[in-house]
This record gives C-alpha cells, structure tokens and sequence, in this order.
C-alpha cells in the first residue's frame, strides 16, 4: 500500500495485507467524426467510442494503463479524484510528460481507493470534443442492487477553438440562439425597461447562468439511455458523473425522491431530496427506487434550461418529468443591479452565504413561484460524511482566495491574477492547508483540486464530508481544508468549467523540496507551456462591406495586452481614408481602461478648413501623426477614446456599440472633437453575418453586410 496516502484514506479504504492485483487497459486515442444534429463535427475518440470507454478497478488493484496516441498533436490524461503518485496525475508539462503524437505512454498506480471518478484530457480543449471517460472503483464487497453509469457532458457543433476565441470578445450570440438575449424591446415588454437602463449604467452584461449555446447534451454519448432491467420496488444505484466542459445539470427523477449516497467518490449518510444540481466535475451517487410498472425519467436539465439528457429506468409506459420553466433573466437582472456598483465591484450585501444554501440565481426559477411546495433542493451543507474526517493533529496554514473575473473580456482569475501571473503556493508535507474562497464574481465556479480530498467546513463537526470538487456560488464564501499527505509534486487547484481553467482561474500548490520529475528533464520550459494556456492572443473583427465603403476594426488580444486597428475607407478621394493602429495595455481589475500609443494616417480630398470643438485646426483632411491616449468603458457601455498627438492635436471620440433594440437588431453611433460622425443598424443572421446600414458624415449612406468575428 502506498505510504503517501493520508491517515483519512486509510481508514476509510480498509485495505487489507491481500496480494494487488494487475489490471491492463489499452487505450487508443484517434480522431474520429460524429453526427448529433445533422452535421458532421470532428471529434476525438478512445478505442473507437465517444465517450471513452468506462474503466472498471476494485480497490486494491494496481492499474496499468497503457494509452497509444495516434492523433497529430499532443494529448493527456488525467485521472480525475484519484490519489496517485504526482507523476500520473496526467496534467501535461505539470505532473507529467505530454503523449507526443503517435506516442506511447504508460500510466502505472496501486489503486488505493474506490468510488465513482472520471478521466479526461487535460490538453487545450480536447475535453469538449470527446476525451473523456469513466473511471469505476468498487469496493471489495458486491453491491447489493444493480449499478448504472451516466456520465453527462455537453456537445456543440462548433470548434471548441472558436467558441474560446468568441467568449473573449464578449459575443452575445449563444444568447440570442438560447432566447436569452435581454434586450430593450423584451425588457419593455417585461416592464423591466428600468432594470435594463439601470444594469447597462453599471456596465453589466446581460444575465446568463452558462456561457455557450450547446445543440445537444448527452448521457453516455446519446440523448438518451435506456436501462430495462428493473421491477416495480426494484432500487438502483446511479452513478452520476458531470463530464461536461460547462455545464451544470439539475437532476430530477419522475419516480420520486433521489437519496444521495456518495459524492466525488467519498460515502456521505443518505440524504432524499427532490432534485439536485450537478456542478462541473462533480460527480455523485444515488439510490433511486422503481415505484410502480413503467420507464421513469432521470433527466438532467442544463442550468440555463434550453436542453436536456434522459435516462429511463425499468419498463413500461414513459413516466416524464415536467419540464424546468425558463428562467426569469429580468428578475436576476434586478438582482444584479442591487449587488453591483458602479464601479464594477460587487456590494457586501450583509448576507452570510456559502454551502449552496442560498442560491442567488432563485429568483429566476418560476418553479418556485408555481408550485405549491418548494422542492427539496441538496446542497452541500447537508451532506455528512459517515466516518469522522478530522485532520492530524499539525500546524494549519489558512489561505484566503477570491475568485475573480470580468466577464466582458472573459478573463478568469484568482485575487485578479491568473496562474501564469502567480507564483507557486508552497506547501509542506505534513501540514494542514484551511483554503477560505470567496467568490467576488457573478458565475459559479466548481474549483478541483488534484491528488487531495479535502474537507467542505459545513457544520458536521468532525463528519464533515470530503470532496475534491467544490461548486462555490456567486457572492459565497466557503471553506475547505485538507492534510498536505504527499511527499513531493506540483498539484493544480482550478475551476473546471474548461474556459474559465484556460483563461487563468487557478494556482499551483507545490510542496517544498521537491526532488525532480524525470518526466519533464527541462522544468523551466515545461512550467512556460502551462504558463502559456492563459498568455494566448485571440484574433477578433468587425468588417463593414457596404455601398458606400468599408468601415471596421480588428483586434489582436490577450489577457492585458490589445494590438487594435480600425479604418474607414470611402469610394472615393473626397469621402478619403483613415487608418489607425493602436498597441496598449488594459488597466484595472475590470479593465475599463485601456492605454495605448499608436498612428493615425487620414487623408480626404478637400480644401475645407475647420476648427474642432477644443478651438484647434482639425486634421481630418491630412495627417500622419504618432499618438498616446487612453479608451475608458464609461456607464451605459459608453467608450471615451481620448489622444494627444505629437505635433500638440488634442482628439476625443465617444461611442457607443451593440445597443439591443430587439433580440437581433443593433443600433450603433460615434462622433468625436472634429465633428465627425456616424451610426448605423444590422440585423443578426448568423454568429458572423449580419444585414448592416450606416450614415458616416464623409461616407454618407450606405447598405450591405458586417462580418463580425
């Protein structure tokens, strides 16, 4: 048995003096392709299905684990809960060696533990096109009822690659394809147009509990499953596994009440509820009963409620749950006014929350308006643990972190650092670690920390339960704690929404002296390839193409650095030209301010001679000047584009972009200190084409198409 686990392992894995046994798998990793909606999309495949195939272990095995890449590119697996020897924890260029294409890699671990657990890549964005599995450990006992395993995920008919890229420029199209998009003609039609005023002074974006518009969600790959062999008063055990890159699932079951037995793989005292939400990575086990003839639904519903997956349970006539109302976004809206302040900074509204008791986003769920009694809803504070959990007796260190985030650049990150702008947490063997989390953003962030369990602090004493995953929501504050029961290694605590973990919300805990990891013989480069997740540029445009010109912009941007040009370019030499190229830096937590230097080149055909409004001969006929200024987010998503250029030219320009008159119709205007102007209106058709029409003051009126990318 391996000396490295904790004292709480021990005692609760029991394993006894019995030889191990050896248990192989082979793992084949390759593209492959798929059809869910009628569109064939890439995706990645292990042993020819997706999901990956469902790896069976009995506590106190020993796995071996062979895994043959015959992708093009890189690949990893991690092994997700598991306790484990830091170089099998399977984060590439962290813990261990990247699987080169058409590599071999060979995992090897005493399994040391049991539980539901699941494994996935932990490469780029492979997780959402497919590499991921389940990962069964029983215990040495049978099971006295029959076991299922549903393993939950989301799917999208877009490259996981775009839809990254499109989250950091703020796209509100999956909104507009969910029928979320709030917009002044719905807020007028709900009565909430003060709401909507109100939100946009605080620059706020529209209310949405998830971030992307997914086509399908599934259960073992299929919208549906279908598990025949049960009787009326049969029970069943379920094991429910969140495999999704971002999304949250409730759990409702048509049969009645769903008693929860186990969570993250750790055992809690049963406890019934009505429903339960799944976070991301998270997974649970529960005991549902067959009360009478016919197929019950389990149904796993997305939080925002625009889909579902379906397991049917025993035989018979279909037994359907009722549909989870759409949510109320006016109403979160108004919530959001009350807790934000103008400068962008949450309110400490008085209210002590933590452990899922007070769900904030409840104001918009209409089922509890509806209904006559409210459901019976798990949250984390009534789980306990069936054994006691309390850590050695050792020295504590407490950390506090606030999680953090500005959801207009899609930036993610811990106390307004990402990893790569974070040093290493060092941690000593042996030492008790008490983690406070605060979560100071709007979205929920179900934070995994690898190669430990620790304890969620929730008012059971010494059985508190154990978890590796806690779901922590907006404006909570939770506490979590666990023993540093490994010797040596860099361990990863992050967010497993997958786009949150590649914009920075994260760190790395490292206990000290460390001997090398021969896995990675260079650990400074090594360290810059995990570094370099959060450091990337993504490229973004909006391109006019009408008949009285062009007009757009396009930008090249990371997590604090922006490379930005924009241009207008007339028919003719009397409607001129100008073009603008900007370099700079966001400043401020919520980065409202962005300062820059750059060139403006402007030429038009005309011997007109004009002042602007500060008294100064404008340039707007000819210049070629170097300039420094700053752009500033105003209220109402107002932007200040103030610059001083080096022959003394003082310039000002306010606009205002993407104003939602209707869910798909936008209305847009600038005018600066030259009196110059435009504004303009396109109509929505597709994520990247829309019908556009402006009037520019040089260009005069025009129609024709915007690409926005």
């Amino acid at each position: 048995m391996r000396t490295l686990i904790s004292s709480i392992l021990v005692l609760l894995c029991s394993l006894t003096s019995q030889a191990q046994k050896l248990v192989r798998y082979n793992l084949v990793i390759s593209d492959t392709t798929v059809n869910y909606t009628g569109k064939e999309k890439k995706a990645i495949a292990i042993n020819g299905q997706l999901p990956a195939p469902t790896l069976h272990f009995t506590e106190g095995d020993t796995a071996e684990i062979h895994v043959y890449n015959k992708l093009h590119h890189e690949t990893s697996i991690h092994w997700h809960g598991l306790i484990l020897p830091n170089e099998q924890d399977g984060v590439p260029y962290l813990t261990t060696a990247p699987i080169l294409p058409h590599g071999h890699h060979v995992f090897r671990f005493p399994i040391v533990q049991n539980g539901t657990y699941w494994y996935h890549s932990h490469t780029m964005l492979q997780e959402q096109i497919g590499m991921y599995g389940a990962f069964i450990i029983h215990k040495r006992e049978e099971s006295l009822v029959p076991e299922y395993t549903m393993l939950l995920s989301d799917w999208s008919d877009e490259n996981p690659h775009q839809i990254e890229r499109s989250l950091h420029y703020a796209t509100d199209w999956y909104a507009i394809k969910k029928g979320a998009a709030q917009s002044y003609a719905e807020a007028l039609k709900a009565k909430q147009l003060g709401t909507k005023f109100e939100n946009e002074f605080k620059r706020m974006a529209a209310m949405d509990v998830s971030d992307v518009y997914y086509e399908r969600l599934l259960t073992n790959g299929k919208p549906e499953q279908q598990y025949n062999a049960l009787q009326p008063g049969d029970s069943i055990r379920v094991r429910i596994i969140n495999g999704s890159a971002s999304t949250y699932f409730w759990l409702n079951y048509a049969g009645g009440k769903i008693s929860v037995v186990a969570s993250d793989g750790m055992d809690v005292v049963p406890v019934a509820v009505d429903r339960l939400i799944v976070g991301v990575s998270e997974s649970y086990d529960v005991i549902i009963k067959i009360p009478d003839t016919g197929s019950y639904e389990l149904r796993a519903t997305s939080e925002d409620r625009t889909n579902h997956t379906t397991l049917w349970l025993g035989q018979g006539d279909k037994q359907f749950i009722k549909d989870m109302p759409r949510l109320n976004y006016f109403e979160g809206m108004t919530m959001m006014n009350d807790m934000m302040t103008v400068g962008g900074q949450m309110h400490d509204m008085g209210m002590d929350m933590s452990l899922q008791q007070m769900d904030m986003n409840a104001v918009m769920y209409r089922e509890l308006t509806e209904q006559e009694q409210s459901p019976v809803t798990l949250n984390y504070a009534m789980l306990k643990s069936p054994v006691t959990t309390t850590l050695p007796d050792a020295p504590t260190r407490t950390l506090n972190f606030t999680l953090t985030g500005n959801m207009n650049r899609y930036i993610w990150t811990m106390d307004n650092r990402t990893i790569s702008e974070s040093d290493k947490i060092l941690i000593k063997q042996g030492e008790n670690i008490r983690i406070i989390l605060t979560n100071n953003s709007m979205m929920r962030h179900p934070m995994h920390l690898h190669g430990h369990f620790f304890r969620i602090v929730n008012g059971q004493g010494e059985y508190a339960p154990l978890k590796n995953v806690l779901d922590i929501m907006p404006m909570e504050t939770d506490t979590i704690e666990f023993h540093a029961s490994e010797q040596y290694g860099d361990w990863f605590f992050h967010c497993h929404i997958l786009y949150h973990m590649m914009s920075g919300m994260g760190r790395i805990f490292s206990y000290e002296n460390s001997p090398p990891n021969t896995q990675l013989p260079n650990p400074k480069r090594a360290l810059r390839k995990v570094y370099h997740d959060d450091r990337r540029f993504y490229l973004g445009a909006h391109i006019g193409l009408e008949s009285n010109g062009s007009d757009g912009e396009a930008m090249l941007s990371n997590t604090r650095w922006m490379l930005q040009t924009e241009w207008r370019l007339g028919l003719n030499s009397k409607s001129g030209y100008e073009a603008e190229l900007h370099a700079g830096r966001f400043i401020g937590r919520n980065q409202f301010l962005f300062l820059y230097t750059g060139w403006d080149q402007r030429y038009r055909d005309t011997v007109e001679n004009e002042e602007s409004i500060f008294g100064q001969t404008n340039t707007k006929n000819k210049r070629g000047v170097a300039c420094f200024g700053f752009q500033y987010i105003m209220p109402w998503f107002i932007v200040a584009d103030w610059r001083l250029d080096h022959t003394g030219i003082v310039r000002l320009q306010i606009s205002r972009d993407d104003i939602p008159v209707t869910q798909r119709i936008r209305l847009w205007a600038n005018v600066n200190s030259d009196l110059e102007y435009s504004v303009g209106a396109r109509y929505i058709l597709t994520k990247y084409v829309s019908i556009s029409t402006h009037y520019d003051s040089d260009m005069k009126l025009g129609g024709g198409l915007r690409i926005s990318y």
